[in-house]
């Protein structure tokens, strides 16, 4: 394979990726609200799956280079909520969910498609070079999205605002607590987005995509038909 074909694979397979886990996303946050009395996202249009809804240029440059970032946030009223508090905690916590739900099915892909090549060729020297490398970008796409799903996953789940980890966490904090860390939402914002351009979080970032990926493969090399 030429070298410049490898060199620009990772971002020709991203740009799709990140423009469904993104866009999923969100409707999942737009979704859940409205099964909860918000109709905010619903009048807004933000419930359709065009991305051109969702996305941001620079959400998605932050994912297609450095493998997080961010759609333009599903507008939320929470004056809708019977249960402001655990409604938006449920609101939050829908976008990371959907992320990972679109890993698990790619990488359930993955194995189906790995079972499917070693069906049909039990010796790999026996593939001719179309069929190698319709496998080879189909898995690479299927390792892509499942990664890029996982990162978003884990890097939203972070428990600083303006972040659903945050908004999962207010949850279960007192309401005196509750409004003395609202109060300091703002300056919070600031500290996460340094931590994020200083690259002091890539590390645990990326050693947790890492280890959910590893789990998941593990889960589904237990099933006997994978196994």
């Amino acid at each position: 394979m030429p070298e410049f074909v490898t060199r620009i694979l990772p971002y020709l397979f991203r740009i799709p990726a990140v423009l469904i886990a993104l866009t999923v996303h969100e409707v999942c946050h737009g979704i859940v609200a409205y099964k909860l009395g918000d109709t905010t996202a619903r009048d807004m249009g933000r419930l359709s799956l065009n991305p051109l809804r969702h996305l941001t240029p620079l959400g998605c440059l932050c994912m297609i280079f450095l493998g997080f970032g961010f759609a333009k946030p599903v507008p939320i009223n929470t004056r809708y909520f019977k249960h402001p508090k655990r409604d938006m905690a449920l609101t939050a916590i829908a976008g990371p969910l959907s992320n990972m739900c679109l890993a698990i099915v790619a990488i359930l892909l993955e194995f189906i498609v790995n079972a499917i090549i070693g069906a049909v060729y039990p010796d790999p020297a026996e593939m001719s070079s179309f069929a190698f490398y319709v496998a080879y970008f189909v898995l690479y796409f299927l390792q892509t999205f499942y990664l890029l799903n996982l990162s978003l996953a884990v890097f939203n789940m972070i428990p600083l605002p303006p972040l659903d980890g945050s908004r999962v966490v207010y949850a279960f904090l007192p309401e005196k607590y509750y409004f003395g860390v609202m109060r300091y939402e703002r300056y919070i914002m600031l500290a996460m987005f340094l931590l994020i351009w200083t690259g002091a979080l890539n590390g645990v970032l990326s050693t947790a995509v890492i280890w959910l990926s590893n789990a998941i493969h593990s889960a589904f090399a237990l099933l006997p038909f994978f196994g």
